[in-house]
C-alpha cells in the first residue's frame, strides 16, 4: 500500500520537535500544501523520505531561502528529482559507535570491521574516537581523540571499558562517499539537520580521521557484494559485520535475504536497528515481555541477533533491555 505522503511529513514534523525548528516548519508546510505533495508523489516512495528531500533541497540551496521552501521546490523541481534519484539516504552519524561499543568490546581482537550501508565509513573507526558515558571517559590508547562521542547510560547499564582492536576496515554502500571529495563532504554537511551544530562538527571531525586512514569502500548492493568484501579482509582477523540504521531502507524480501547471507557468512554481526526490523531480535524482545506495539519507534543494539540494550537512534543513549541482558 502506498505511503501517505502528507502523513509522512506530518510525522516528521513531530519527530523534529526540539531538534530542528526549521525542518519542523518545512515538514508542516509540505504536509499542508497539495501542490507540493503532488510534486513529490510523482517520485518513487524511497525518494520521498522527508529527511532525504530536505537534505537534497539544502544541497541545492534551500537553506538560503528558509521562508520559501515550497516556492524553492517548485522552482528546482527538475534538479530535485535528478538528485533524489541518485542519492540514497545516508545518515552517517559517528555517534552510533557509542552504542555499538558494548557489543564490539565482547569480541576478541584483532577484528576486521565491515559496515553495510557505510556511506563515508565514519562508523568504521570506533577505536579512534573518545567516549563520554554519563561522565565516564574512554579514550584511544594514544590519548584523547578530536572526536568525542557522548552516550547517556540508563540504570544498570555499565560503561564499556575497552576499545576494539580494529586492524582492517571496509564497507559497502549504494553510493559510497569520499570525505576527500569536496562535493561528497558538502553532502555529508547537509545531512546534519539545521540546528544540529554539534552533529555537523562531529561529522567534520570524524571525516578528518577517515581522511588520514581511508577504508576500503565498495559501491553496490550489500547482498551482492558481501562475499567480495569479506574476501578482502585479512584472514588473521575476526570479521565483524556492522549494520547501523540501514536495514529499514532495504525492501522486506531483499532484507530477509541479506540477513540470511550475514548469518551464513561466519562473521559476527553487530547491529543498531529498529527493534522490529530483524525478526529474531524482535521475537526475543516479545518473548521477554515487550509488546509488538512497544517495539515501534525504538532502537536496539544487538550482537549476533541477541539484543543487548535499547539505544537511541544515533547512539545517544543506552538502556537495559526487558530481557535483562543489559549492555
Amino acid at each position: 500500500m502506498p505511503r501517505d505522503t502528507a502523513q509522512w511529513f506530518r510525522a516528521f514534523a513531530a519527530q523534529t520537535l526540539g531538534t530542528s525548528a526549521l525542518y519542523g516548519e518545512w515538514a508542516a508546510a509540505v504536509a499542508a500544501d497539495a501542490a507540493t505533495l503532488a510534486l513529490l508523489e510523482r517520485l518513487p516512495e524511497q525518494q520521498r523520505q522527508p529527511p532525504l528531500v530536505f537534505a537534497v533541497a539544502s544541497l541545492l540551496g534551500a537553506r538560503q531561502h528558509p521562508d520559501d521552501l515550497l516556492g524553492f521546490l517548485r522552482e528546482h523541481e527538475a534538479e530535485l528529482a535528478r538528485e533524489l534519484a541518485e542519492r540514497p539516504m545516508q545518515t552517517n552519524e559517528p555517534n552510533r559507535c557509542a552504542a555499538l561499543l558494548p557489543a564490539l568490546e565482547r569480541i576478541e581482537g584483532p577484528i576486521a570491521l565491515l559496515e553495510l550501508g557505510a556511506s563515508a565509513g565514519l562508523c568504521l573507526y570506533p577505536d579512534r574516537y573518545s567516549y563520554d558515558y554519563s561522565g565516564r571517559l574512554l579514550h584511544p590508547a594514544d590519548g584523547p581523540s578530536p572526536v568525542r562521542l557522548t552516550c547517556a547510560l540508563g540504570p544498570g547499564v555499565p560503561a564499556p571499558t575497552r576499545l576494539p582492536e580494529v586492524v582492517w576496515r571496509g564497507g559497502i554502500d549504494l553510493r559510497p562517499l569520499d570525505v576527500a571529495d569536496d562535493a561528497d563532504a558538502a553532502w555529508l554537511d547537509v545531512l546534519a539537520w539545521p540546528g544540529q551544530h554539534d552533529r555537523r562538527d562531529r561529522v567534520r571531525a570524524a571525516s578528518d580521521v577517515v581522511r588520514e586512514h581511508p577504508p576500503v569502500l565498495l559501491a553496490g548492493d550489500a547482498e551482492a557484494r558481501l562475499e567480495e568484501l569479506l574476501a578482502l579482509a585479512p584472514a588473521s582477523a575476526t570479521p565483524v559485520i556492522v549494520t547501523a540504521g540501514m536495514l529499514v531502507y532495504v525492501p522486506a524480501a531483499q532484507r530477509a535475504r541479506l540477513i540470511e547471507r550475514v548469518r551464513r557468512s561466519g562473521a559476527r554481526w553487530v547491529s543498531l536497528e529498529g527493534a522490529g526490523v530483524v525478526p529474531a531480535i524482535a521475537q526475543q524482545l516479545v518473548d521477554a515481555g515487550e509488546t509488538r506495539e512497544g517495539l515501534r519507534g525504538r532502537f536496539v543494539v544487538a550482537l549476533d541477533e541477541h539484543p543487548l540494550a535499547w539505544c537511541g537512534p544515533y547512539g545517544e543513549s543506552l538502556e537495559a533491555c526487558p530481557s535483562g541482558s543489559g549492555a
